[in-house]
Order: C-alpha cells, then structure tokens, then sequence
C-alpha cells in the first residue's frame, strides 16, 4: 500500500512538474519583446513541440536510452525531429501564414535551429528529473542492502556468544562447581539484553556500558586466581549518548577467548572506557597471550570481521579502530563519535 501511494505521489508530482515547467517555457517561446502579445498560432506551434517531447520523453527515453539501445534510441529521435518539422512547414505554415512564410521551404538547419532549443529544454529536464529519482531508488536500495547486512551480522553476534559461554558452563557443571548458577543467571541477563534490547541500531550507552560489565563479571569467573581483569568505565556520564550495540562486547569476548584459551596462569585483561567532552567515545581493551598457543591471527576472527564491517557501515568515517599484536600483548583501540 506504501509503495502505491508512493508511486502515485511521484507521478502527481511529475505531471505538476511538467505542467508547470511548458508553461514557463511556451512564455519565453511568445513573448515577443517589441509588441507583448499573445498569438494563438504559437501556441499551435508549441503543441506540435510538446507531442515530440511526450514521444521523447515517455517512449524513447524509457523504452531505448535507458536501456542502452542508444543506435535506435538516435534514429528515432531524428525521425520524431523531421516528423516535427515537417508538421510544421508543410501544414501550420501553410494554415497560417499561406501566402507568406506558408510558401517556401526555409531550410531544414534553420527550422531544426529555431525548435530544437525548446525539445532540448522540455526533454532535458525530464532526463534530469528521472536521473534524480533513479538516484534516490539507487540511495533506498543501498540502504536497504545496508540494513540488511547489518541485521546479519548482528544474528551472527548471539550463536558466536552463546557457542562460547555455553562450553565454559558445560566445563563448570561437569566439575560440578558451585559458580554455574551465578553463570546461568549473568549468560541469562547477556543473552536477554542480546535478544530483546538490541533490535535497534542504536542502544542507550549507559545501557551497553551496564552489560558489558555484566559481561565481564560472566567471563571473569572462568579466570578465578589464574590472572587479573580491570575494567576501568568511563568517569564522565553516558547519559544522553547512544552507540550501536554489542561492538565493545565483541572485543571483550574477543580478549577472555584467547586469553583464557592460551594461559594456564598469570592472565591480565584490562579495558578503559573514556568519554570525552566532544562526544568521543575512546575504548581500549588488552589482554596477554601466548603466541605459540594461539595458531590462528587474533586479528582475524569472526567475530572481528564482523565487527570492522559493522563499523564501517554505521560509522563511516566516523571511528578509528587500532588492532596489534606485540610482545605477547593484543591491543585494541577504538574511537567513536558519538554524534
């Protein structure tokens, strides 16, 4: 129904465009600066005019130029100009002027050199407006496509995290530890939160900073004395600010997964939130590995991938994201702006 009325307001929309716009041009055709008048057989002259221009601009145009038949599209358009100009000399000529210009031939150049300024414009304008509305469909589509692989990778984001945490509590029960029903009831709220909150592209950020420290708490109990975590949030107020969800968490995950996954013992991961006065969201996430551990690139997940390409389509050319390995050290820097 949307797309109906869409449809019939942008045809209404053509028409009064078109209407308005042989008006303003038929005015410029008849004014005639020595003796302002109006004469009834220019506007005889301006029909036959404006027929070629509808044969222009609603069957060559769509059906042959648009579709790249350019050789036919040149052929016909030469026969709807002699058409026209043949009308004009050989009979609207002689209805009109018979016993003067109605009695020779001009010539086809200045015939051709007197009306085609007036299908130019008439037609040129009509080119113009399907060009823009076909780049207003090409920027609909984008976005559309644009939405779309978004709520993909975001469908992604919740198998990944429950794939993982769902090992880590299969090891806690089968040790029959008495952790797994604090773990069940912080995976709960994550997973709530993953499935419920975060259907928008934009979330509260006090809200995403809350359960990124649920999410810490969730997966620092799998470290339990074997290392440290810090996280450091932000000193300045989230209130007021808005960020596309689940981003940070990926990186978190990203640090316990490999971290836990690499060491025994002697497990560091710190992460720092910083808002700045100007709405710049600064994150910073670190944690250790061991390299020979880890076969794979840390910088290459999925879950990274898919979190670089979330990135670059809600905030393009609005983030910078820094990702190195050295020293036994996996760094991650990340600036948003939040306005």
């Amino acid at each position: 129904m949307n797309t109906v009325k869409n449809i019939n307001k942008g045809a209404l929309s053509e028409i009064l465009f078109q209407i308005i716009l042989h008006v303003i041009v038929f005015l410029f055709y008849s004014f005639d600066r020595e003796a302002p008048h109006f004469e009834s057989y220019k506007l005889v002259f301006f029909l036959n005019y404006s027929v070629a221009v509808f044969i222009i601009n609603y069957a060559l145009l769509p059906q042959l130029l648009y579709k790249k038949k350019y050789a036919m599209f040149v052929v016909l358009l030469m026969l709807v100009v002699l058409l026209t100009i043949l009308i004009e000399e050989y009979v609207l000529e002689k209805i009109y002027f018979p016993d003067t210009r109605g009695q020779t031939f001009q010539g086809f150049f200045y015939v051709l050199l007197d009306i085609m300024p007036v299908i130019a414009i008439l037609s040129g304008y009509k080119f113009a407006w399907d060009l823009i509305r076909k780049q207003r469909e090409v920027e609909e589509l984008r976005a559309s496509v644009e939405k779309s692989e978004l709520n993909f990778l975001k469908s992604q984001i919740n198998p990944h995290f429950l794939f993982n945490n769902l090992n880590n509590l299969y090891a806690y029960a089968l040790e029959k530890s008495d952790k797994t029903p604090l773990i069940i009831l912080e995976l709960s709220s994550v997973l709530r939160y993953m499935l419920y909150d975060c259907r928008e592209e934009y979330v509260s950020l006090e809200t995403e900073l809350q359960q990124l420290q649920n999410f810490v708490r969730l997966n620092e109990l799998q470290i339990e004395e074997r290392g440290k975590v810090t996280f450091i949030p932000p000193e300045r107020s989230a209130k007021g600010y808005k960020v596309a969800p689940l981003i940070l968490m990926n990186f978190v995950e990203n640090a316990f997964k490999h971290s836990i996954g690499s060491q025994v013992d002697n497990i560091v991961i710190r992460i720092k939130l910083e808002i700045q006065e100007n709405g710049l969201l600064v994150f910073e996430c670190e944690n250790t590995y061991h390299a020979n551990t880890n076969n794979s690139n840390l910088s290459e997940g999925i879950g990274l991938n898919n979190v670089r390409k979330r990135l670059e389509l809600i905030y393009p050319n609005s983030h910078i994201l820094k990702i190195s390995e050295q020293d036994g050290w996996f760094n991650v820097f990340l600036s948003l702006n939040l306005k």
